[in-house]
């Protein structure tokens, strides 16, 4: 199948956005594994004081995992679907959360402007049509010496991954979005992880947008080889000699 890109995209995750928090709560530690790549950012006391940017929020599933993790920060949640915005902005928040619909692609026109202290990402990079583009926009929006964690459906390489990724996905997730009117999105969603980069491919790109201290992180659980943390940071200003 051809997978969704853009505007399309935005519309299927726009009808998905009613049954999206039902689904992805049928994945064990799904919370669980969005907060401890949200500590791996590896922020001080609590993020107080600091800018935090969550990329792709969804319903709030990774802005929630940010406000837990860093109740001290300021947090801007942006997403381009329409839908899982008005979800995400319907759920009580502490002060210092916000939301603005945008693009990865288009932040500045919507007004959100760095810098950031750190950025998150959870399940973005895969759904967006140049990557590359989206990584070079969160690295100008970074401080110096910002930190980036990319929470990522991005395969081991294995082949025991894609079997596990695709077993589940034909198995369990696919029937149930189907008879939930939304199994074009979640075809698009399997086939996007199946075709994406591998973990370390992925890091090799972040590497290539000019970050450093790249690691790949492994998350437990069913996920071992299925999602990964991508850590970096944006090298430092030419006073400190840009580490």
């Amino acid at each position: 199948m051809t997978l969704l890109r853009d505007e399309d995209l935005a519309a299927a995750f726009d009808h998905a956005a009613r049954s999206y928090d039902t689904l992805v709560a049928a994945n064990p530690g799904y919370h669980g594994q969005l907060r401890r790549s949200a500590r791996r950012l590896g922020l001080p006391d609590g993020g107080a004081g600091l800018r935090v940017l969550d990329l792709g929020c969804g319903t709030g599933a990774s802005t929630a995992a940010l406000a837990t993790v860093l109740p001290g920060a300021a947090i801007t949640a942006v997403d381009a679907s329409a839908g899982m915005l008005e979800r995400a902005a319907r759920k009580p928040w502490r002060d210092g959360v916000t939301f603005v619909r945008a693009p990865a692609e288009r932040l500045a026109e919507a007004g959100v402007r760095g810098p950031f202290d750190a950025v998150f990402a959870a399940y973005l990079f895969r759904n967006v049509t140049d990557p590359d583009a989206v990584l070079s926009a969160v690295r100008d929006v970074l401080a110096p010496r910002g930190r980036l964690a990319v929470h990522e459906y991005a395969l081991g390489g294995r082949a025991v991954d894609r079997a596990v990724w695709t077993g589940v996905c034909r198995g369990l997730v696919l029937p149930v979005a189907t008879l939930l009117g939304d199994g074009r999105l979640y075809r698009h969603l399997w086939r996007s992880v199946v075709e994406f980069d591998t973990a370390d491919r992925f890091a090799a790109r972040v590497r290539a947008a000019g970050l450093r201290d790249v690691r790949v992180l492994p998350l437990p659980g069913w996920q071992t080889g299925i999602t990964h943390t991508v850590v970096a940071r944006r090298p430092g200003t030419a006073t400190d000699g840009g580490r």
